[in-house]
């Protein structure tokens, strides 16, 4: 039996998720994106995890997708085997969707490469924490493509867009630190630390905070950017409203007035 394309793993109350095909750079397969829904369910369906570490195999976080599954052979309806848009739609749409409506916050160990789409999944975590030797590259305008997986948004977003635009159509590698400077990850793990060891300490401060109000910080955030101010103002009051119902809410801010440590259950 072979071993499955994604592994899973729980360490206390996080979940690590690792991208498993690391002789191909940890490339995405069909049946590699449904060992990864497997996985995001399960941390779905478990209510003692409370944050998640998404990282590869091998010396590759991950190189996007394998071209090899792409039906290239000579011969009729060659246009029509080779198009990339029904494994976009049928899979990597939905592996984007399903990372970032995720229930609880996510943290990307970039280890090695992220390439293409694997860039994407690695922006798609709500912090990304790179290894020093990382590196990150848009290599799709030489095979005639767009950046895909929501790497259009996410660059544009992250990037600003001249910056989005240069990566994009030039497909330079930009390193670890360079990938910290311009804001497309959040730090890179200090040499010679593990750089999941590192994701997996910052998971741990995020799995010990209120978990419905970071997910709930990651949705608000993310509509800023097509909001004008007047319906961020109301998505923000809204927002308080619902998580001042929590039981978070209410032993986070009793903690505080009783001046103890605050025991949240992430609901």
């Amino acid at each position: 039996m072979s071993e499955s394309t994604v592994l899973f793993e729980t360490r206390g109350a996080v979940a690590i998720v690792t991208l498993n095909r690391p002789k191909a750079l940890n490339s995405f397969t069909r049946a590699m994106h449904q060992d990864l829904w497997s996985a995001l369910d399960r941390i779905e369906a478990d209510r003692n995890l409370h944050a998640a570490v998404i990282t590869g195999a091998g010396r590759g976080f991950c190189a996007g997708a394998d071209l090899g599954e792409f039906d290239f052979a000579p011969g009729p309806n060659l246009v029509e085997r080779a198009d990339p848009g029904p494994v976009i739609d049928k899979a990597f749409n939905p592996s984007v969707r399903k990372l970032m409506a995720l229930r609880v916050p996510t943290v990307a160990a970039v280890n090695g490469v992220a390439a293409g789409a694997g860039a994407s999944f690695a922006m798609a975590c709500d912090i990304a924490i790179a290894a020093p030797e990382a590196s990150f590259i848009q290599a799709f305008s030489r095979i005639g493509l767009i950046p895909d997986a929501g790497g259009t948004w996410f660059l544009v977003r992250k990037l600003g867009l001249a910056r989005a635009m240069g990566c994009a159509m030039l497909g330079d590698k930009m390193s670890a630190q360079e990938a910290k400077e311009a804001g497309l990850i959040w730090d890179v793990a200090p040499q010679g630390q593990d750089c999941v060891q590192a994701a997996l300490s910052v998971a741990e401060r995020l799995a010990a905070l209120p978990t419905r109000a970071l997910v709930a910080t990651r949705q608000v955030m993310r509509a800023a950017a097509s909001n004008d101010l007047d319906k961020q103002l109301d998505l923000e009051r809204d927002t308080q409203s619902a998580l001042g119902r929590t039981h978070d809410y209410i032993e986070g801010v009793s903690a505080f007035l009783q001046k103890r440590a605050p025991q949240f259950r992430g609901e």
